[in-house]
């Protein structure tokens, strides 16, 4: 069973996603979400963040595939290991995008939510896996916040900062992680969601490209794979490689 198929059968998860896109398309610096609304963002990201880093029924852990992106050259190279990771993740948000656009205005409705959980799932595996195959360990909850801040791409060191995190290691990223402790994780979660989501579901121009019927299946396809490639720069810098 596919991300595609096991969305497919999480209505809860579909529904709860069209919340929280709802939710992005408010004012950044509007500070008055409801309290839905809020839930909405971190049960979004929640969600993303627990399938895409520690798997469900038979969609694989980061970790999983990790281990096997490292088998062979991998294990040697980790450069190779990274390179077989964002092949494979670069194939899989291509299809969705192209699905997702293929029958333009009359199935976008209902098919983006799932393209957005199943863009970021795949996004968040793939940033997890690298960091993996670096040497960082994805039962920590600094390294799992890291992970998931990586979807917003270029903006991530600023989100980050935002919450308190510095550098991935030190001291003083030692400290800011205790000041992150006392921030709830709800509203780690809501912010990385509302960033994540506004850009990647409500830009007017690509939902308009998506809902032409057979060239939004191109534009889909094109556009989601343009952000995988920004969600890896951020990763990339994200997740030195450790000596």
């Amino acid at each position: 069973m596919g991300i595609r198929q096991i969305l497919r059968q999480d209505e809860n998860a579909r529904s709860t996603t069209r919340a929280a896109m709802k939710a992005a398309r408010r004012d950044r610096g509007d500070e008055q979400y409801i309290h839905a609304e809020r839930g909405a963002l971190a049960r979004t990201v929640e969600t993303i963040r627990d399938i895409g880093l520690d798997g469900r029924l038979t969609y694989s852990s980061a970790a999983a595939v990790a281990e096997r992106a490292l088998r062979g050259r991998g294990r040697r190279r980790p450069q190779v290991a990274i390179r077989r990771l964002v092949r494979s993740h670069r194939r899989g948000v291509t299809v969705g995008g192209f699905l997702t656009g293929l029958g333009g205005f009359i199935t976008l409705p209902v098919l983006l939510p799932t393209n957005v959980l199943e863009f970021y799932v795949q996004a968040t595996r793939m940033v997890g896996a690298i960091a993996v195959v670096r040497g960082y360990d994805l039962d920590d909850e600094e390294i799992r916040t890291r992970v998931l801040a990586t979807l917003v791409g270029e903006d991530s060191q600023d989100l980050l900062k935002g919450l308190g995190l510095g550098p991935v290691a030190g001291a003083a990223a030692r400290v800011a992680t205790q000041r992150m402790q006392r921030t709830p994780q709800s509203d780690v979660a809501a912010a990385i969601a509302s960033r994540a989501l506004s850009r990647f579901g409500m830009r007017s121009v690509r939902l308009f490209g998506k809902a032409i019927p057979g060239l939004g299946a191109v534009i889909g396809a094109f556009s989601d794979r343009r952000q995988l490639s920004r969600i890896l720069t951020a990763a990339l810098a994200q997740f030195p490689e450790r000596s």
